[in-house]
């Protein structure tokens, strides 16, 4: 466990903050959450994090609790695992997700995490970390479709001192950048993100010259017991007492022939608590989409699900994680045993968001979205120029694809959206300034949402034509199963992903491969999944549906979907409309489902190899 060494031991007196001071100290901190962001995209050199954002930025109280941020982390769990003292000016850094209790879960991402001091007292903490494009390891980018140990995945950082009383490490650093292909990457993202830490530290110091110590601390405890009464009185609301509800998803395979992976959830409120429980999950896989997540971050996000859906205005942090009570199976999925592969975990992350919408829309459907883009695709490209001014240059890409958003109860999911709300795509003049490639097609996938009186959001099809010879790697799912409609929605389609060789062959690429050869000439369909319909699609508006066959968003084939019947010079065919919808809705059962999961298990493994290409995983066997 860290040793915090203070000189200012005096126990800090809390006081009552009034309303409007309160309002200045949260929303100042808003803004230093969102100046930290600047300042790692404004110095960053990766295309990930300067691009797309993939970074999660941390201010937290005294005792590490997150009072704003973007994704969360467990400063606790940090510090517990540290052992060595941490003093006024020191910077931690880890990237080994078994050494740090989980407060991150991939090698890729590199952790900072740094005191703030107001005259030798420790008055909170500021970290962040961000998605290293490549890390080292056996394959480009460092995320290899077949590891199965964590040692094959490149560098891992055990929680040291990059700076030790404002000094830094410069020989430790030194070791840690030679092991990575893109050791300028590396280095500006790390100093980005340790600017951007103390930049948070800056304003926290502020903060506290302007209203003192005492009321500074004192807001921060406000701002999270207001968010323990918030949570509190959402959780007495919408869950009943004593009722267990569960729900199951899946992750499609491991990368190395295993697979569905099962992933259970119950949910049972007893008075103020809600006990959250993965026993029943699939075993620790074999390849690498293991996700070890730890208690905190499971509190955290039901948190971000419940108050984002049910009441967005809230400011989440960590003031309710004691109403949060959180079973996680040793061995599981969730968390498997060391030193097991990790570097595919962002299908788990997502995943983890339609397990929760499954459980709250039980209790209250018009709080239910259908499942989505529960996912970051990776999308790898590297190789060396063979000619031209940069003949023998390495050129590296690492990027995040976007898909369909779900249908919800406010309306149509977006199409070709990122599932975090803060990522951006890279644009494609940039793709084409900074690599040998042509952006062919980037267009959404007409009729992959699914259909609902809300539309599930279209997925995408990315076209990379590349220029040079190199290697390419994927990250994705939803091959396999298909992302679920609610309400009587339909499930949107599922992903695929094509390489149309010059030779005019066509390879059917698996949603996790690493290291396949491409030649110049040879052409990438990046196909993502839709997202689910939400509700009736009967009950769509036809002159809404006509408008999106018009603008190239759902098909005459698929209108018929909704009841609608199309014209050959685009109008609404009014007649043969109800016609068919009265048809549609003579056939059918009612009530509609509450979730369409799309075909059985038995039957989707059975059409795997016809359906999509790709033989159907085996059953996953445990370790």
């Amino acid at each position: 466990m860290a040793q915090v060494i203070e000189t200012t031991t005096a126990p800090l007196g809390r006081v009552d903050v009034d309303v409007v001071t309160l309002d200045l100290i949260e929303n100042a901190l808003r803004n230093a959450r969102f100046e930290m962001d600047e300042v790692l995209l404004r110095t960053a050199l990766s295309p990930g994090i300067r691009e797309q954002h993939d970074e999660f930025p941390l201010i937290g109280d005294p005792d590490g609790k997150m009072v704003v941020g973007q994704f969360g982390l467990s400063i606790p769990d940090f510090l517990d695992n540290f052992d060595g003292t941490v003093e006024e000016g020191d910077v931690l850094l880890t990237s080994d997700p078994y050494s740090c209790g989980a407060a991150i879960s991939h090698a890729n991402d590199w952790l900072v995490v740094m005191p703030i001091f107001v005259d030798g007292r420790v008055v909170g903490w500021s970290s962040m970390f961000g998605h290293m494009s490549d890390v080292g390891g056996k394959s480009a980018s460092s995320m290899p479709t077949d590891a199965k140990t964590i040692f094959e995945e490149g560098v891992v950082i055990p929680p040291f001192k990059l700076y030790s009383k404002g000094v830094l490490a410069s020989d430790s650093l030194r070791i840690i950048l030679n092991q990575v292909r893109k050791p300028d990457w590396n280095r500006a993202d790390l100093n980005g993100i340790v600017a951007a830490c103390r930049t948070a530290s800056r304003r926290v110091q502020e903060l506290c010259a302007r209203f003192g110590v005492e009321t500074y601390v004192s807001a921060l405890d406000a701002l999270l017991a207001r968010n323990y009464r918030a949570m509190k009185t959402l959780l007495h609301m919408i869950f009943e007492e004593g009722r267990t509800l569960s729900f199951t998803d899946y992750i499609c395979d491991d990368g190395v022939g295993y697979g569905p992976y099962e992933l259970r959830l119950a949910l049972t409120r007893t008075g103020d608590k809600v006990h959250l429980d993965f026993t029943g999950s699939a075993p620790q896989a074999r390849g690498p989409i293991n996700y070890y997540i730890n208690e905190n971050l499971v509190r955290m996000f039901f948190g971000i699900y419940m108050i984002t859906v049910a009441d967005p205005q809230i400011l989440w942090n960590d003031g309710f994680y004691p109403l949060i009570d959180v079973t996680i199976p040793d061995d599981s999925f969730w968390k498997p045993r060391y030193p097991a592969a990790l570097n595919a975990r962002n299908h788990g992350i997502g995943r983890v968001f339609d397990l929760f919408g499954g459980l709250l829309g039980q209790t209250n459907p018009d709080l239910l979205n259908a499942a989505g883009f529960s996912s970051s695709p990776h999308f790898m490209y590297s190789g060396t120029y063979g000619e031209g001014e940069r003949k023998g240059e390495w050129f590296q890409l690492y990027s995040i694809g976007f898909g369909g958003i779900p249908g919800r109860p406010i309306g149509d999911g977006p199409d070709g959206h990122s599932l975090w709300p803060s990522f951006v795509n890279i644009p494609c003049e940039y793709l084409e300034s900074y690599y040998p490639m042509r952006i062919e097609l980037w267009e959404t996938v007409a009729d992959s949402g699914g259909a609902g009186l809300h539309r599930g959001g279209n997925g995408v099809d990315v076209a990379y034509r590349f220029l040079e010879p190199g290697t390419i790697s994927i990250h994705d799912d939803r091959w396999l199963t298909y992302p679920w409609g609610v309400n009587g929605g339909k499930p949107g389609a599922r992903g695929r992903k094509l390489l149309q060789r010059k030779d005019g062959s066509t390879q059917v690429l698996g949603s996790k491969v690493h290291d396949v050869v491409v030649e110049e000439g040879d052409l990438l369909h990046f196909v993502t999944w839709g997202g689910g319909g939400w509700g009736d699609p009967l009950a769509r508006d036809p002159e809404l549906v006509a408008l999106e066959v018009r603008r190239g968003l759902v098909t005459a084939a698929g209108a018929r979907l909704y009841g609608v019947v199309m014209s050959e010079d685009g109008a609404i065919d009014g007649a043969a409309t109800e016609d068919l919808r009265t048809s549609m809705r003579a056939g059918r059962v009612e009530p509609l489902p509450t979730f369409d999961m799309g075909p059985p298990m038995e039957t989707i493994l059975a059409n795997a190899l016809v359906e999509t290409g790709l033989p159907a995983p085996r059953p996953p066997v445990p370790l």
